[in-house]
């Protein structure tokens, strides 16, 4: 079970609202990356809330719908394929995280974000390294954006079933990669990300 440690001592610190931040997608070389951000009653209990890697993809959409119904607030923000090529992985990863803070229906007053980077924040923040593994709200978070991320990427199985995404979550395996030399990239492709085609 996660202790809500790292929550409660920004509480005692006299913050209110603290959010749980995290993403999905940033390896990929399609879709979106999604982030989600979090606020949990401190102390509240949900059964299967763990780091989202952990739990299988039915025992994930279970523990989505109880975030869902117990959160005091959560959102989930993305930044496009065109951004992600317009800046870069890890600014694209940034935008959609301060996107999805800024989006929050009940305003955070302090946020703690899964990793070591944190930029562009309007509230104070903590950087907490595999957070998902010892917060419950970037735990919460953390599911939040896979769960979203995986039914993308179904849909983007659907649209472009060549290439097996549904599969592989759009990370470059050998079918992956064998699929785009053969058919070439789509248009939910990251450019920066699949450079090895123009290798001669």
């Amino acid at each position: 079970m996660l202790e809500y440690t790292i929550e409660q001592s920004l509480i005692d610190e006299g913050y209110t609202y603290v959010c749980g931040v995290d993403e999905a997608g940033r390896g990929p070389l399609c879709g979106p990356v999604v982030a989600a951000a979090c606020i949990l009653p401190v102390g509240i209990y949900i059964e299967g809330l763990n780091d989202s890697k952990k739990l299988s993809p039915k025992k994930r959409k279970q523990v989505f719908e109880e975030i869902k119904k117990h959160a005091i607030a959560y959102c989930i923000a993305q930044a496009s394929v065109e951004e992600i090529d317009a800046l870069n992985i890890l600014e694209a990863d940034m935008l959609a995280m301060n996107r999805a803070v800024e989006g929050l229906c009940v305003k955070a007053d302090f946020a703690i974000i899964d990793g070591n980077i944190s930029r562009g924040f309007k509230i104070p923040t903590m950087t907490v390294i595999k957070g998902d593994a010892t917060s419950p709200s970037i735990a919460a978070a953390s599911i939040l954006a896979k769960v979203t991320r995986d039914e993308m990427c179904e849909q983007m199985d659907k649209d472009y079933p060549q290439y097996g995404i549904a599969k592989h979550k759009g990370y470059g395996t050998k079918q992956h990669m064998d699929a785009l030399r053969q058919y070439g990239p789509s248009p939910i492709h990251r450019k920066k990300f699949i450079r090895f085609l123009d290798e001669k």
